[in-house]
Formats: structure tokens, C-alpha cells, sequence
């Protein structure tokens, strides 16, 4: 057997993980220096950095003025869970599920809260459930884009205009890098450690009209954590919407946030931002297409993440390795690279089928994926002639 040569071109930066994303382009601590630490997030400085974190927010995605954004603790899943805990139970839910965080919404709904009508509407990872079944009398919880099965909707053309119920969109994956329509959402979510390559442990938190709407028209039996209420004598309370957290929060996480907001915006803003996720979907799918040993888990090209890409590995020959590799196949793959030091934490999700996952995100360079595409190749051949070498 012939070791496979390794390529002579790395990646300049070898940090393709799903989350926490890697920074922009030119990140350095010394962006960091005008951080507001030691200091109260309530001083006049402090709420001033929280507010424009919320401005630029608003400017660079397109959020509506009557939509209301709020910082809020415990990345995207605390305010994910903060937004189904104030509001859910009024109706009946559709809960959709096609990767790990939409089946966790599913759970918490459906067997943690007990929503009378609750309904799963579930697809295997790879697929999109059928969004003809969803009943817009009922509140509809979903993922914009499953990052752990690189599968999205394809738009918000599948939600009615004139339902009843409340939309909660998790939208972590999707914020920065795809096109929300507000006018359909009325509840969404994100982390900053996504799509824009922020620090981990803050979450967004966005209300629509109808959400205000829903929060100071009902009050559910059970009792809400003080992280989790978002009404104040039966009001809504515009002080989290404003700057004001509810916890207190990072300020050396806030200013890298606004590091990214800034960069965002001399990109373009969201659509510079979509243009970039553009091109490196574009390099990474002609790669797949062109291998002929790895796949899409995604099958349908029109509900295909363009940032999260999830891979398959299709070489006939793991067919016939024992279960042991085959279940691990990814996370060995994944370390093999990550000890040359081409790829970083790229083996999919635990959740997810065994594979590979790129973030193609804005803040990731497409020279950086051209230079990895060879190492993929390289490390699945090396990976193969060292298994049959202890055969």
C-alpha cells in the first residue's frame, strides 16, 4: 500500500466548527481593548454598549421597529426555553423536528410543559418534515436551519400570513448568514457564538407584536424562574428590550459581539454576509459533488444548509468495516485532521449520523476551504490504508 501524499497547502485558519464559530477575518484580542470590564453593565457606558449591541442588531438584519430585541442569558437555548415557558399552553402546539434542538423543543413542549394538543411533526435527520402539516391555529415551534442536520426551510412561504398561533423560530445557525422574513416570525432566537463568531453564553431574543401580545394576554400555571419572566405586573417589561438584562452579563462578551456587528456591517451588512455563505457553499458543494467517497445527509438540494453542511460517507468499502468504526468514523476522521492541524472539531453532532459537518459561515474565508478540500481527501485515504494496515 502507497501512503496518500499530504497536500502542500494548509488552510491559514483550520477552525470550521459549527459552534462556537470562528471569528471574523483579522480577529485579535487587542479588539477587545475598549471592553467595559470591572465596571457596571448599568453605569451610562455599559447600557450604552448593550443598547448598540441591540441597534446594530436591528440595522444589520432588517428587524422591524415594532419587533423588540432583547439580550438574554443562556445562549440560544435559554432564550429558546424562556420564550416557550412564558408563552406556550394557551393552544395547541406543532412541534417540528428534523435535527437535535428542534426534537429538544419537542420534548420540552410535549413532555416537560404537557401542551394539551401538542403534536410532533418529525423527519429523519436529512430531511425536512412535510410543512403542508402544520396547523397554523396552533402556536409552531422549528428551527430555521438544523445545524446538526444541515437540513432548512427553504423560506417562509409555508407560513401563514393569517394564523392564529405564535411562530417560535430558533434561528441560530440562520441569523447573519440567511434571509428571515420578520413579517412571519414572531418569536426568534440565536446565539452570538454562531453565525457571527461571537462568545458563548448569550442569547437574542426577538418579539413580535404578537408575542407582546400573547405575553400580557396570558399567564401560565406554572411557575417561571426569575430568568424567564418577561412581564412585570402583568405587562410586558420593555427594560430587558432596552439594555437592561435580566442577569447580569459579559461586558468582554459584549464588546466582541460589536467587534462582529461592525465587521458585519463592512461587509455589506446581511446582504455582504449572505454573499460570502454564498460563495463558500458554492466551493464546498462543487467538492462533494466532485468526491466520490462523501455525500450530502442533507438530500434534498433545496432544503440543503448553506452553513451548516453535514457530510455522509459513502465509500462502499465502510460497508464492511466492523460497527465499531463505522459508528465512529466521523470523530476519527475529524481527529486525524485535527492532529495535522487542517480542521478543527469537524466530526458531525453526537446526535447526528456519523460524518463530517463544515460551517460555511460568513466569518469563514473560502481560500481556507480550498485548502482543506485536499486534506479531506487525504485524511479519508490515510484513515482507510491505516484500518486495513490492522486488519
Amino acid at each position: 500500500m502507497n501512503t496518500p501524499q499530504k497536500p502542500d497547502t494548509r488552510p491559514a485558519n483550520p477552525r470550521f466548527s459549527s459552534g462556537p464559530c470562528t471569528k471574523p477575518p483579522g480577529w485579535s484580542l487587542n479588539d477587545l481593548k475598549d471592553a467595559f470590564v470591572g465596571r457596571s453593565h448599568r453605569h451610562a457606558t455599559g447600557k450604552e454598549k448593550l443598547k448598540e449591541v441591540l441597534t446594530r442588531t436591528r440595522d444589520i438584519l432588517g428587524i422591524p421597529d415594532g419587533h423588540h430585541i432583547a439580550i438574554v442569558p443562556g445562549s440560544d437555548t435559554g432564550a429558546m426555553e424562556m420564550a416557550l415557558w412564558s408563552m406556550l399552553g394557551t393552544r395547541g402546539v406543532d412541534l417540528l423536528a428534523w435535527d437535535n434542538f428542534g426534537a429538544t423543543w419537542a420534548t420540552d413542549a410535549a413532555k416537560h410543559l404537557k401542551i394539551d394538543g401538542a403534536r410532533v411533526i418529525e423527519a429523519a435527520y436529512g430531511d425536512l418534515p412535510d410543512l403542508s402539516e402544520v396547523d397554523f391555529a396552533n402556536d409552531v415551534v422549528f428551527t430555521w436551519n438544523g445545524t446538526t442536520s444541515g437540513v432548512c426551510v427553504p423560506n417562509a412561504d409555508w407560513i401563514a400570513a393569517d394564523r392564529q398561533g405564535l411562530t417560535f423560530c430558533d434561528a441560530t445557525s440562520a441569523a447573519f448568514a440567511m434571509d428571515l422574513d420578520w413579517d412571519k416570525l414572531d418569536v426568534t432566537t440565536w446565539s452570538w457564538q454562531k453565525a457571527m463568531g461571537g462568545e458563548a453564553a448569550h442569547g437574542m431574543l426577538v418579539l413580535g407584536p404578537r408575542a407582546v401580545e400573547r405575553l400580557e394576554s396570558y399567564t401560565p400555571p406554572w411557575p417561571l424562574p426569575k430568568v424567564f419572566r418577561l412581564t412585570k405586573n402583568g405587562k410586558f417589561d420593555p427594560a430587558p428590550f432596552e439594555g437592561l438584562t435580566i442577569n447580569t452579563p459579559s461586558m468582554l462578551c459584549v464588546e466582541d459581539a460589536l467587534n462582529s456587528l461592525k465587521w458585519a456591517e463592512s461587509m455589506g451588512g446581511l446582504k455582504g454576509l449572505m454573499a460570502r455563505v454564498e460563495v463558500n457553499s458554492k466551493a464546498t458543494f462543487a467538492w462533494v459533488e466532485g468526491a466520490d467517497w462523501v455525500d450530502f445527509l442533507a438530500s434534498d438540494a433545496a432544503s440543503r444548509s448553506t452553513t451548516s453542511v453535514t457530510l455522509q460517507i459513502t465509500d462502499p468499502w465502510l460497508a464492511d468495516q466492523d460497527e465499531d468504526f463505522r459508528k465512529n468514523v466521523g470523530k476519527r476522521l475529524g481527529a486525524l485532521l485535527d492532529e495535522e492541524g487542517v480542521a478543527f472539531d469537524i466530526a458531525n453532532h453526537m446526535a447526528a449520523p456519523p460524518g463530517l459537518r463544515l460551517w460555511n459561515g460568513a466569518t469563514v474565508e473560502t481560500s481556507d476551504l480550498n485548502a482543506l478540500f485536499p486534506w479531506l481527501d487525504w485524511g479519508w485515504a490515510a484513515l482507510k490504508e491505516k484500518e486495513d494496515g490492522n486488519a
